[in-house]
């Protein structure tokens, strides 16, 4: 920021004066809550969160310094409005993935398909996308997030939500857009999973995941096919059919 652009020093202590009124008035608006959801304590506690962030801001642009505060970001979901008995809910699941091992997603697809007597003959564990046609289809969703690196996936950031509803839905009614008419306000409760809530990155899987590769990076493919052997054999029945898991599709 140039210094034309940067905030005064009585700017920075304008703001500093907002948090500390702010503060005050959310302190006063606790002493009289009436309730758990009282919408006084809900307003001053927004003032108070809008003063900090401003304070910050400016004391960063102007000082290069930072406060101790954080401030709940907009993405935080609102008051629960929803039943306080509620007859039915949905479950809404969001898990990432990175296609990190193709040949190897693509290897576990052609054991899948070969163990499979009724599989079309047309080859679809060739190309990723087939690959994973065939495994989402093979595979309970659980059962690929507790195996993913076994698949060649790498997990990235996921999420559950819990959502209260009035009545149990009609079949069929949502499956053309399952994801939408999400209301926030109906989240009983969401469990998420993501890098950045680590709090320190452990550079030894890195150096862990790393062994056994050749001088050019790629795993030895003699390796990879011993290894998915092993795997698909702990997935067959006894009858040689690909195994499942037990709930229902």
């Amino acid at each position: 920021m140039s210094d034309a652009a940067q905030p005064t020093a009585a700017e920075v202590r304008a703001a500093a004066e907002a948090v500390k009124t702010a503060l005050d008035r959310h302190l006063a608006a606790v002493e009289r809550r009436s309730g758990e959801e009282d919408p006084a304590v809900y307003d001053a506690f927004n003032e108070l969160a809008a003063a900090a962030e401003a304070y910050d801001e400016l004391l960063y642009d102007r000082y290069d310094e930072v406060t101790p505060f954080e401030i709940p970001g907009e993405d935080t979901l609102p008051p629960y409005t929803g039943p306080e008995e509620p007859s039915a809910l949905s479950v809404l699941i969001r898990r990432d993935y990175a296609v990190a091992e193709p040949q190897r997603l693509m290897a576990q697809a052609r054991r899948v398909e070969a163990a499979d007597e009724d599989a079309p003959g047309a080859g679809a564990s060739g190309t990723v996308h087939g690959a994973l046609g065939l495994l989402f289809g093979e595979f309970e969703p659980d059962e690929i997030a507790s195996r993913h690196k076994e698949f060649g996936l790498e997990e990235g950031d996921s999420t559950l939500w819990v959502t209260a509803a009035d009545e149990s839905a009609e079949p069929g009614e949502w499956l053309e857009a399952p994801f939408e008419e999400v209301d926030p306000e109906r989240v009983v409760c969401r469990f998420d999973v993501s890098a950045v809530f680590d709090e320190e990155f452990d550079d030894g899987d890195e150096e862990d995941e790393g062994e056994g590769e050749g001088e050019d990076g790629e795993a030895d493919l003699a390796d990879l096919d011993e290894d998915l052997d092993t795997d698909l054999d702990r997935d067959l029945d006894e009858d040689g059919e690909p195994a499942r898991l037990e709930a229902d599709r």
